[in-house]
């Protein structure tokens, strides 16, 4: 009998440890996705390469979701679609402020977003701690003189809202839409929402076989990937392991950048970042973590 709980037991551990690791190969590839999309914004505009990725993910969801559409009620397209709006405009803003930004901070920023909406749902003063902390964090970049761009900053200020929104339309589409229906359905109006926008900027490229396969890999590392990762992780791992890994993305994104792209950042900007992961940190202790998976 010991010996079988024992196994029992090894066998959890194995089975957490291998989540943890999913996670983690999620969020790099999310990251250097990030950072090798950014690279290739020379050749391909960005709201062009976005509409890529999206278009990636669309495809390959639909095709195993298979969503049903048929008989739907107001109130259920009502939700995708403004889910699918809120995965156009974070995924669009956040590639518009790598564009600006270091990808590294651009990340941080973002993160204050849902960061802000896991605090706010808390009953908890003391958990308003957790957004001053944050709040340090960006303000601290702000004062870091590196010639920031405003746009850049807002931009990403704009993802992170748009992340909030996600999360919380995430939840109610996943109560109305069975399994991977809704996210499915949602990329697919991401993909439509940006697609004469991309069309406009980059016209005659998107139909240049090597721009379809850069954008193509930028969808796999960067939506594809992750959320297979993701979805696979959140079988063993509890919402709030979860949420405490997902607060290594901007450490995941400075990393990203410094590799891939070469970028610098000062100390005064590490600290900033390592304030805004620490009250993620802080915030998914609390009971209050980042819950829902991004195919960013």
């Amino acid at each position: 009998m010991l010996r079988t709980i024992n196994l029992g037991t090894d066998r959890e551990r194995r089975l957490r440890t291998r989540a943890i690791w999913l996670v983690l190969a999620g969020i790099l590839s999310v990251q250097f996705g990030a950072g090798i999309a950014k690279d290739l914004f020379d050749e391909i505009h960005p709201t062009a390469l976005v509409w890529l990725r999206l278009l990636t993910s669309a495809v390959v969801l639909v095709a195993l979701a298979r969503p049903s559409v048929r008989g739907r009620s107001r109130d259920e397209w009502l939700v995708v679609i403004g889910f699918g709006v809120s995965l156009g405009v974070m995924n669009w803003a956040i590639y518009q402020s790598f564009a600006r930004i270091p990808l590294g901070i651009a990340v941080t920023i973002e993160f204050v977003g849902p960061l802000t909406l896991a605090v706010l749902g808390s009953r908890r003063l003391r958990d308003l701690v957790w957004v001053g902390l944050a709040a340090v964090g960006v303000v601290l970049l702000g004062f870091e003189r590196t010639g920031l761009d405003a746009l850049g900053v807002a931009l990403a200020l704009l993802a992170g809202a748009a992340w909030a929104a996600y999360i919380l339309l995430s939840a109610r589409t996943g109560s109305l839409w069975p399994g991977l229906d809704g996210l499915a359905v949602a990329s697919v109006v991401a993909t439509l929402l940006l697609s004469p926008a991309a069309i406009v900027r980059a016209g005659d490229d998107l139909l240049d076989p090597r721009v379809l396969v850069l954008g193509a890999l930028v969808g796999l590392l960067s939506s594809v990937i992750p959320y297979s990762c993701e979805i696979t992780a959140l079988r063993t791992l509890s919402p709030a392991v979860f949420g405490i890994l997902m607060s290594l993305e901007p450490a995941a994104a400075a990393l990203a950048g410094f590799v891939v792209l070469g970028e610098l950042l000062q100390p005064v900007q590490w600290l900033a970042m390592a304030f805004v992961v620490a009250a993620s940190v802080g915030a998914t202790r609390s009971g209050r973590g980042l819950q829902e998976p991004v195919p960013d």
